[in-house]
C-alpha cells in the first residue's frame, strides 16, 4: 500500500514537473514555459498590491484637491513600473528579452508613430498636474471653446461648457495653443457691456443709469463697485462701456442679457436714444442727354 502511494505521488509530481517545464516556442530565440508565465503573472500581481499600499500610505493624510493630482501623477507611475517588472520577470523566466525586442522592432516602430499623439497627450498631462497651470473647477478657454474642467485625466481634460456639454480636450492641445485660465487669479473675473447713445445726450445721465442699472442687478458684485467708462466718439454715437464684476462666469452672458433689456427700458423711459447710422442716396443726372451719372454720399442721421 505505501509502495503504491509512493508512486502515485511520483508520477503526479513528474506529471505536474513535466507540465511546468512545457514550453511555448514562439521563434528559434524565443520561447517560455508554463512555470515562467505563472512567475510572470504572480510578480505583477504582488507589484500590484505593493502600489496600491504605497498609495494608500502615501496619500492618507493628503488633502482632498492634493489626493486627485497625486493618484493622477501615479497612474502615469504605475504602468511605467508595471513594464519594468514585467521586463525582469520576462527575463528572470528565460525569455531572450533582447530577442523579443529585436523581433518586434519594426513592429515597435509602427506602434511608437501611430501613438505619437498618445505619448504627447500623457506628457501633457504631466506637465500640466506638474506645472499646476490648470485645476480641477478652473474655467478655462481654448480655441475659442470655454467650460469649467471636471477632471484631467491620463491623456484628456474633461469640461464641461456653459451649455451644460461635455468638452473632452486632448492634453496635447495645452502645449501646442494659447490657453486662457479665467479663474488662475480667483473666481471673481470682469465683465463688460457696451452701448452707444445719440450726439447730444445727456452723458451724465446716461452713467448715472448705467451705474444704478448694475447695482440694482443681485449676480453683479458690490466691491469692486461698477463703472462706466466713456470709450468713444464714433461715427455715429457717443460709446460708452459698463465694466462689472462677478463671481460666476459662467453666468456671464445671462447677466448681460439682463442688463441689455434693462439699460433699453431705462434710455427709453428717460428719453436717451441709442442711434443707428442711416444713409442718404443723392442721384445727380447730367446735363448730356442720353448720359447719366449716379453719385452716392454717405451721411448719418441720429
Amino acid at each position: 500500500m505505501q509502495d503504491t502511494l509512493e508512486k502515485v505521488k511520483d508520477t503526479i509530481v513528474d506529471e505536474t514537473t513535466s507540465i511546468l517545464d512545457h514550453k511555448f516556442v514562439l521563434s528559434d530565440d524565443i520561447s517560455i514555459t508554463v512555470k515562467g508565465l505563472i512567475f510572470v503573472v504572480v510578480a505583477l500581481i504582488i507589484t500590484s498590491f505593493i502600489l496600491k499600499l504605497v498609495r494608500r500610505f502615501t496619500t492618507r493624510k493628503m488633502s482632498l484637491n492634493d489626493k486627485q493630482k497625486f493618484v493622477t501623477v501615479f497612474g502615469y507611475i504605475r504602468w511605467f513600473v508595471f513594464l519594468i517588472i514585467f521586463l525582469v520577470a520576462m527575463n528572470a523566466s528565460g525569455v531572450n528579452v533582447t530577442a523579443v525586442f529585436a523581433a518586434s522592432a519594426a513592429l515597435l516602430i509602427g506602434v511608437g508613430l501611430a501613438l505619437q499623439t498618445l505619448f504627447q497627450d500623457i506628457l501633457s498631462g504631466i506637465f500640466i498636474l506638474v506645472d499646476q497651470s490648470v485645476h480641477a473647477g478652473d474655467i478655462i478657454e481654448l480655441e475659442g471653446k470655454i467650460g469649467r474642467v471636471l477632471d484631467i485625466r491620463l491623456r484628456t481634460t474633461r469640461a464641461v461648457t456653459i451649455d451644460n456639454r461635455v468638452l473632452v480636450i486632448p492634453n496635447h492641445l495645452y502645449l501646442t495653443n494659447i490657453l486662457f485660465n479665467w479663474t488662475e487669479n480667483g473666481t471673481e473675473t470682469r465683465e463688460y457691456v457696451d452701448v452707444g447713445v445719440a450726439y447730444g445726450s445727456d452723458v451724465e445721465l446716461v452713467r448715472e443709469l448705467l451705474i444704478d442699472i448694475a447695482q440694482k442687478n443681485d449676480k453683479i458684485l458690490k466691491i469692486p463697485e461698477p463703472g462706466v467708462l466713456f470709450t468713444d466718439f464714433a461715427d455715429s454715437s457717443l460709446n460708452f462701456r459698463l465694466a462689472f464684476s462677478l463671481n460666476d462666469s459662467f453666468e456671464a452672458r445671462f447677466v448681460k442679457s439682463d442688463l441689455r433689456f434693462a439699460i433699453d427700458k431705462a434710455f427709453r423711459e428717460n428719453n436717451v436714444t441709442i442711434p443707428f447710422p442711416q444713409r442718404d442716396v443723392h442721384v445727380f443726372t447730367n446735363a448730356k442727354p442720353g448720359i447719366q451719372f449716379e453719385k452716392i454720399e454717405n451721411t448719418t442721421k441720429e
